[in-house]
Order: structure tokens, then sequence, then C-alpha cells
């Protein structure tokens, strides 16, 4: 499984990166505005930022939601950075942008999937990477890992090389479960990943291990 940051911030980047567990980023208007970032070239700047600490796999979403426009900024951002992946929204231009930046050479990654037809029309499209949101589904009563489930049946029924990445993951257990059920991919905050390196029996067992050496070397 990749882990991606769901983040702006470079300095969480760069940790992720240090723990050697970081295999992308996604990011959003929203998560560059809590970062302070604002004005065309300042995002421009700071995502090409983001590509020169990571090693691939950077998604950069497009503002524009018509065909024409998803297709000038999409095509502006890949030119940043090999490492761009352009997000694009599960509307019906954004599903013509998707086919036409895949037969362009330009990977994409279908954000906003909330039904398996949504990831069924991406993944035909050829969208490289499938966003279903778990948390967004869990809040609203509906059972988002069941979907995730569900895209990767589908998925492996057919053969799709469309990976399927799992956003809004909030919390340790779901992306243990997504890792369970067979997601490509998860984004989610760094405080997600590192939650798992906890367990009170690493913390006791560790205390006990740095106590007995006390005592041997009195």
């Amino acid at each position: 499984m990749k882990f991606f940051i769901d983040t702006a911030n470079l300095d969480e980047i760069r940790e992720a990166y240090d723990l050697g567990v970081l295999d992308g980023v996604t990011t959003n208007p929203s998560l560059m505005a809590k970062e302070g970032i604002s004005g065309h070239d300042k995002v421009m700047a700071h995502y090409k930022a983001i590509c020169d600490i990571v090693d691939d796999n950077v998604s950069a979403e497009v503002i524009a939601t018509d065909f024409e426009g998803m297709m000038k900024e999409g095509r502006e951002l890949a030119k940043i950075d090999d490492k761009i992946v352009v997000k694009i929204p599960m509307i019906k231009d954004g599903v013509k942008a998707i086919k036409a930046f895949t037969e362009e050479g330009i990977r994409t990654n279908c954000t906003l999937v909330f039904s398996a037809g949504q990831a069924l029309l991406a993944a035909k499209a050829g969208s490289s990477y499938v966003s279903p949101f778990i948390g967004r589904l869990d809040d609203i009563g509906a059972d988002g890992l069941e979907l995730i489930e569900q895209i990767v049946q589908i998925y492996d029924n057919y053969g799709f090389a469309t990976e399927v990445l799992a956003a809004s993951v909030r919390h340790t257990t779901h992306l243990l479960q997504c890792a369970e059920i067979g997601a490509d991919v998860v984004t989610c905050p760094l405080k997600v990943i590192t939650g798992l390196l906890k367990h009170p029996l690493t913390d006791a067992g560790l205390a006990q291990f740095l106590a007995d050496h006390a005592k041997a070397n009195g």
C-alpha cells in the first residue's frame, strides 16, 4: 500500500519523507489556504517546492469546472514537474478532461468520488487514481469502507489500471481497514500515519529494557 500525506505543509512532508514511508502528497485549495499560500504564482511555486521533496505523485487540483478551463489549468500544473498528478472533480466535464489528459500522457486523480458508478466512469476514462472519500460518507451514515471494497472488486473484475486512493482517512483504524480490503493508496494527515507507531506494550517494553539496563550498569 502507498502512503500519501494530505497536506500542503512542507515540514510535515519532510517528516513523512524522512520516516521512509512517503509515496506521495495530495493537496487542494483549502490546504494551500491553511498554510497561507495564496495567489497564482505562489501556489505554483509551492507545488514545485513539494515536488522537490518527494519522489513522485503530487496531486494538484484544478479550480475550473468546465472542460476547457480544466484542460488549461491541468496542462499548466503538469508543466511544473513530472511528479504532478492533476486532480479532477467527478463531474461530466471532469470525466471528459480525464480522457483527454490520459491521451496526452498526463496522469490524473479523480476526486470527490462517492459511488461505485462514479469510480467506474473514472476508470473507463483512464484516470490514474480514483479518490473515494471515506470519512465524508461516514458522516452521513453511509459506509465508506464498503465503497472502497466495492470499487476494489469492480476494478479487479475487469483489470482496470486505475488505483484506488482512499481519501478522507481520519484515523489509524480507517487506514488499516483500507489495507485489509485492498486499497492501493491511502491519503491522510501525518498524525494518522505516525499513529501506527503507537502501542502501549511497546512503550512498556522499552521502559522495562531501559530500567533493566540502568540497574545492570549501576
